[in-house]
This record gives C-alpha cells, structure tokens and sequence, in this order.
C-alpha cells in the first residue's frame, strides 16, 4: 500500500494543513468552546471545498452534505446555514492567516531546493468591490466600497509562482504605504509597478541593500549621468545612469534608467538600482511581473471571491485567506508531483476526483500524459 492509498483525492489535497497545530490554537483562542458540531477543522474543509466548488452561497454549502464522503470528511451530516454563518464570522482570520504562512514555508522549502538563484518577488494590489448597502464599513467614495488585497508573489519559473505574504486593508488604503511591509529580504529582487514610486524610499532602499525594478513615470524629471553601450540586436532602446528629481527634491543616489517597448509598442521607463546584471536581464524581469496580474486573474475568476458568505470584515477576510489556502495547496501538489501542469488543470482533475482514491489524481500529474 502506497501513501497516496490512505487518502482520497481531497484528503491528499488538503494534508499539507497542519490540523494538529491548528488544533493547539484553536484551544488557546477558545474558538471551539461552545461547539458541538462546526469545529474550526470541519469549517474549514467545508469552506475550502466551497472555493474549490464555487460554491454560491451558504444555503448550497449545507445542501452539499447530502454527500456522504464529504458527510464523512467532516464528521457530521447536516449543518444549516445559519450555523456556517456564525461560524464564518466568528473563526479569528489570524488562525487562517498562520496555515497561509505555514504552507508558504513548504512552498520556500521546494523552491529553495531547486532554485539557486536570487528569488523574484512581484508586489502589486487588487481591489475586491463590495456592495454598499451591505458592506458600510468598507466604503472607500459615496458610491463604492470594497477591501484592497496587497500581496507579494514569487515568481519561481513560468510554471509556478506563488503568494508568500498577504495584507488586506480598506480599498482606500493607497499602495506606497504597504511597500515598507512588503520589502523584508535582502536577498530577494523586487519588481512592482508605478503605484509604488516614492524617490525618498528608492534611497532608503538603495541605501539598506534591497534591490528592485520599476517603471517609471514618463513625466519624471531625470538628469543623465551616464549613458551606456547596448548591443545591437539588443530590444533595450536606452540605458543609463541617472538621478531621479528637480534639484530642490531629488534621489540622492543614482539609479539606472532603461527605455524598452512593451508588446504593444508603447515606451516603457524602467528604473532600478541594479548595475550587475544586463539591460536585456533588467527588462525581462520586469516582464515577469505579469504573473501577479495572471495571479489576480486566477483568483477573481476560480475561486469565490467575487461575492461573500458574509458581511462583516472578518466574514470578508477569512474568505481571501482561504482562497489564498486553496492556491498554495495547488502550487504545494504541483511540486510535490514535480508536474508542469497548469494550476488551472490541477483544480479541475482534483474536482473530478473528488473522493476517488489519490492515486487516481496523482496518476495525471505525469507530464507524459495528455493534458
């Protein structure tokens, strides 16, 4: 008997989940205290497959248990939806927030192993709309609401990226505030968009070791220091060292500026404190960036996050943090199995064989079948 005999396709799926771990917390928190049947545990398997599912509402969450693998995955057989209602407003997001950090770290640790090189860190937002008539506390202009998911992404090759840290605040919040957070590795080179330009913090960057490409904005002042020799073939336009400012407000160090075309044809200006690498390496790793934004794709359209279960904050933001869970345990059995298979097909065949035994999932995962 193999180890993938013991588990059905979800339960292999969701293994990865420190159900132990969470349990000691759960206990610290007294999130269980008063519960007899809607653990924490069975929560959040039933809210996980409700992502994986896309699950429309709580009322279609409870009819889901007329299953009975799922009645036995969960330990119960009938819940109402007033049940999973309190329970999802009433789980503490930090609980959600320590298995995402937890599965991030399997994740470093594959990633580690079979990367050598400097990790690409992507780091951009997505703003979530919420209805406001329902969702007061979120309200960002007269007309709108909504949350702003800040995240970062690495980009291990253009068959894996994953999240490694999220942070969720109003949609008001703007995206420079959040770089500070966002920015802790010196040994990681950042890529984010022109959402993020502060000159006085590319200094402090520049000056504490953190390495980073940007764009620009085509409207910036720059005084050219430098200009320097491009190979002819080379997609790079211009490259050259400049500071960044008028004279009364300024860079105080100089910082490299290329001019590249999109796919489009547009001029883009790319700015970045890196002088060892090449033009041509400069652009293609902010090209990369387009991972994030495939990333916020993903997640807008496969797992439920246009609408909510509730409409409270912590109701709002249990639910990102379980889609968040979803992908990384995705990413967790894409590398496990060593596949190249799309995060996209792997969510479908897991559906597919749903309660089969996991060797029937595994099974697909051989890049020698046929997607």
């Amino acid at each position: 008997m193999d180890k993938h005999t013991l588990f059905s396709s979800f339960g292999k799926w969701i293994s990865p989940i420190n159900f132990q771990q969470l349990q000691e917390q759960v206990t610290s928190l007294r999130q269980d205290a008063y519960t007899k049947k809607l653990t924490t545990e069975a929560y959040i398997k039933l809210f996980l497959l409700a992502h994986l599912q896309e699950t429309d509402s709580l009322a279609a969450i409870s009819d889901g248990l007329l299953d009975e693998d799922l009645q036995q995955a969960v330990g119960f057989r009938a819940i109402s939806p007033s049940q999973l209602s309190r329970k999802h407003r009433e789980i503490d997001p930090s609980l959600l927030s320590t298995i995402f950090v937890d599965l991030v770290q399997h994740i470093r640790h594959f990633h580690q192993r079979s990367s050598p090189r400097m990790p690409l860190k992507t780091i951009d937002s997505s703003t979530i709309p919420l209805d406001l008539t329902r969702y007061r506390w979120a309200a960002f202009r007269k007309t709108k609401a909504g949350v702003k998911l800040h995240l970062r992404l690495v980009y291990m090759d253009r068959h894996t990226t994953y999240p490694d840290k999220a942070i969720m605040t109003p949609a008001k919040e703007h995206d420079r505030g959040q770089l500070e957070v966002l920015v802790d590795d010196k040994e990681a080179m950042y890529v984010f968009d022109r959402g993020y330009i502060d000159y006085e913090r590319f200094d402090r960057m520049t000056d504490d070791g953190y390495f980073f490409v940007s764009r620009l904005r085509k409207n910036a002042f720059v005084r050219v220091l430098e200009s320097f020799s491009l190979a002819e073939d080379s997609p790079v336009l211009s490259d050259q060292m400049v500071v960044i400012g008028t004279y009364q407000n300024r860079t105080e160090n100089g910082f490299r500026l290329l001019k590249v075309d999109d796919t489009k044809g547009n001029q883009l200006l790319l700015i970045t404190n890196r002088f060892d690498i090449s033009a041509e390496e400069i652009a293609d790793l902010y090209r990369d960036r387009w991972a994030i934004e495939l990333f916020f794709k993903w997640l807008k359209q496969h797992v439920k996050i246009k609408s909510f279960y509730g409409f409270d904050e912590t109701a709002v933001h249990n639910q990102i943090f379980l889609a968040l869970i979803v992908y990384c345990l995705h990413v967790l059995i894409q590398l496990e199995t060593n596949s190249e298979k799309r995060i996209l097909q792997i969510s479908r065949w897991l559906k597919a064989a749903l309660w089969k035994s996991s060797r029937v999932w595994i099974r697909k995962f051989d890049n020698r079948s046929v997607p």
